[in-house]
């Protein structure tokens, strides 16, 4: 199939085309190369697609409303893996247009693409931010999400909004991924395995928030690779059974589903970083500091749902998803542990 694959630069984008094209399929990649973090970094994930004879990459802002809908009329993809987002938690604090501009007009005018040229099946990138203040764990796809606390969660929660929108005007089936914790080799260098194993290589100290009482989903990037090419060939359908005067948040009476993906084993923090520490052979110099605005203390993923659509469920243990990133990391930046 011919299939469009927006944030093709970035860590889930590129991973994701690489499965793709590795499997047949065409990909028209875009992306803005925005400078959020190193674009050194995003130019070297597109060298690692540049060698497929089906890989062609678009330098385009889906916030660029013609530029979009020109680029669904010229090319005509079958299906859209949507990855393209202003990430972060923390930045939205400080840059909160930014979010409006990528999350919220970015995401209609991939909507609008994809009314306009009847496209078979739109996936896109959510987020486990989506459960904001909820308590009851693990969290569920079937449970209200209501209260974010963070715009990048809001924006999140929007984009679920808008696809159902879609799907129940034009019966465009959309499919949405709650990502939980993404890591693994050609990370972000905003997330934390990135900053903890640049900062214990070069003997500084790490930020460990909620002094280290944090407890998180981390799921390896080739179980949510896996999870997506799965999504992907199974396209959202109507719930038959959905009951209107007790709606269901995770599907619909339109061709819409929800569903997370993560690993459903929660690792303390402390856990992850000795991870790294044995990863690396080399000690952290921890710093213990406050709760973040916008952060929560714990995620924890059901994934019962996922496993039942595509019959597979994220497993790479953290040792190991851990030990893949380290020896990316030194391989890249050519470093040497101790």
């Amino acid at each position: 199939m011919k299939i469009l694959v927006t944030g093709v630069a970035g860590f889930i984008g590129m991973h994701s085309a690489k499965r793709l094209l590795d499997d047949g399929h065409e990909i028209i990649g875009i992306d803005n190369l925005n400078d959020y973090y190193e674009v050194t970094l995003k130019k070297d994930r597109l060298k690692t697609l540049e060698s497929y004879r089906h890989f062609r990459f678009l330098k385009l802002d889906i916030k660029d409303q013609k530029d979009v809908l020109d680029l669904f009329k010229k090319e005509m993809p079958q299906r859209v893996l949507h990855l393209a987002a202003q990430a972060g938690v923390r930045y939205s604090i400080q840059n909160p247009y930014v979010y409006i501009d990528s999350n919220i007009q970015g995401f209609i005018n991939i909507l609008e693409g994809c009314r306009t040229i009847k496209a078979e099946h739109l996936v896109y990138a959510s987020s486990s931010s989506v459960y904001g203040g909820n308590a009851k764990v693990p969290f569920s796809e079937h449970d209200n999400v209501d209260h974010p606390i963070s715009l990048y969660a809001a924006t999140k929660k929007a984009n679920e909004l808008m696809a159902h929108t879609y799907s129940h005007l034009y019966q465009i089936p959309t499919t949405g991924l709650r990502f939980f914790t993404v890591y693994g080799p050609w990370g972000r260098p905003d997330m934390a395995l990135f900053l903890f194993t640049k900062a214990i290589l070069n003997d500084q100290p790490i930020d460990i928030f909620n002094h280290g009482k944090m407890v998180r989903d981390f799921t390896y990037v080739g179980d949510i690779v896996e999870s997506l090419i799965r999504i992907i060939d199974k396209i959202a359908t109507p719930n038959t059974s959905f009951d209107k005067e007790f709606p269901d948040p995770a599907t619909s009476h339109a061709p819409y589903r929800i569903f997370n993906i993560g690993n459903n084993q929660p690792i303390p923090l402390m856990d992850y970083i000795e991870a790294i520490e044995s990863a690396l052979h080399k000690k952290a110099v921890k710093n213990l500091v406050g709760l973040q605005p916008g952060d929560v203390p714990l995620t924890s993923a059901d994934t019962s749902e996922l496993n039942q659509w595509v019959n597979f469920k994220p497993n790479t243990s953290i040792k190991e998803g851990v030990k893949r990133f380290v020896d990316w990391y030194q391989t890249y930046y050519k470093v040497i542990s101790f």
